[in-house]
C-alpha cells in the first residue's frame, strides 16, 4: 500500500466531484463506502489501481494499492480538481449563484484516462441509463481483472483496449450493447495509444470525433472526464436542454436555445449544466418514461 496526503486550497465535496466516474448503482470500478470515501479503480500507463481516497474539510488521505498506486497517488490533486480554473465564473442567473453558493465544494477534476471515459460514454449512447450501466457492470465482471489491494468486494478493473478488441460478439450480445456501440468502442481500441497521447481537450476533440460512432455528445462526455473541461457542453443529451432552458426561464429549450442560454458562461458551460442540475429544477414529465430495453438471449 501506498499513501499520500494533499490539502486543497478550497473548499472540496468530494462525493460531487467524483460522482461522475460513477456509472450507476453497483458500479464495479466506483463505490462510496460506509464511511465517506470513495474507492475507484484505474488501469493506469503502470498497470491496475486502487485508489480510496477520504476528505475531512479541505484535507484529503489517498491510499493506492497495484502496480498503478504511484500514479494513482501523483495524479490524485488532479482527479479532486486541483487545476479547476473557476476565473471567469461568473454567475448572471440567480439560480446559478444559489447553486454555485449552495455546492461550493463541486470540483471538475480529471483522470487523465481517455478511452476508459470512452467506453462508458459510448454505452450509454442513445439509450436509457440503467440498459447502458447494465451493460458496463456485465463486461467488467466479464473481462476486468479484480481490483488490487482491500477493495470492497466485487470491484473490477476497466479491461485495457486489447481485451475489448477481444471481446466476441455473443458476448457483446448478452451484455445488452447492440453491435453498433460494439464496433464503436472495438475501433476506438485500436487508436487508444494515440487518444491517451491526446494534449489539451482541443486536441482531443480533434480525435475522438475523427473516430465512427463518437459525435458532440460522446467526445464531450470524455473530456469532461479524462480533460476535467469546464466547457465541455453535452449538447445532444436527451435530457438536458430541456432542464437548462426550465431552470434559467421557465421554458424548455432545444440545443439551440441551451447554448444561447449558456453562451455568458464560455468556459464554464459544463460546470453551469451540473450546477443547474443540482439545483433541482425540472421540467415537468411528459408522457411515459423509456424502459431499458433487453434483447439479450442466454
Amino acid at each position: 500500500m501506498k499513501e499520500r496526503e494533499w490539502r486543497s486550497d478550497r473548499p472540496l465535496d468530494l462525493r460531487l466531484t467524483l460522482e461522475p466516474l460513477r456509472h450507476g448503482g453497483g458500479d464495479p470500478a466506483w463505490r462510496r463506502t460506509a464511511d465517506g470515501a470513495v474507492w475507484r479503480t484505474c488501469g493506469t500507463p503502470d498497470g491496475p489501481g486502487t485508489l480510496r481516497v477520504a476528505a475531512l474539510g479541505g484535507h484529503v488521505t489517498g491510499a493506492a494499492w497495484g502496480p498503478g498506486a504511484d500514479w494513482l497517488l501523483e495524479t490524485m490533486p488532479a482527479l479532486l480538481g486541483a487545476g479547476d480554473d473557476v476565473s471567469g465564473f461568473v454567475p448572471e442567473h440567480d439560480v446559478v449563484r444559489h447553486a454555485a453558493k449552495r455546492h461550493e465544494g463541486l470540483r471538475i477534476g480529471r483522470t487523465f484516462r481517455v478511452f476508459e471515459a470512452l467506453v462508458p460514454a459510448v454505452l450509454e449512447q442513445k439509450v436509457v441509463s440503467e440498459e447502458a450501466w447494465r451493460a458496463w457492470r456485465w463486461l467488467l465482471y466479464r473481462y476486468g481483472e479484480p481490483a488490487p489491494g482491500p477493495a470492497p468486494e466485487g470491484m473490477r478493473v476497466c479491461p485495457a483496449p486489447e481485451a475489448w478488441r477481444s471481446i466476441p460478439s455473443w458476448d457483446w450480445h448478452r451484455a445488452g450493447a447492440e453491435a453498433v456501440r460494439a464496433r464503436t468502442i472495438v475501433n476506438a481500441a485500436r487508436y487508444a495509444g494515440r487518444l491517451e497521447a491526446a494534449g489539451d481537450s482541443a486536441d482531443a476533440d480533434r480525435l475522438l470525433r475523427a473516430l465512427p460512432g463518437i459525435g458532440v455528445w460522446t467526445s464531450a462526455e470524455v473530456r469532461q472526464r479524462s480533460h476535467g473541461d469546464a466547457d465541455a457542453l453535452s449538447v445532444g443529451d436527451y435530457h438536458l436542454s430541456s432542464l437548462v432552458g426550465w431552470a434559467l426561464t421557465g421554458q424548455r429549450a432545444d440545443d439551440a436555445g441551451m447554448l444561447r442560454l449558456l453562451a455568458p458562461y464560455r468556459g464554464h458551460r459544463h460546470r453551469v449544466s451540473r450546477l443547474l442540475k443540482l439545483g433541482g429544477a425540472r421540467p415537468p414529465a411528459r408522457g411515459p418514461r423509456m424502459r431499458p430495453r433487453d434483447y439479450r438471449s442466454f
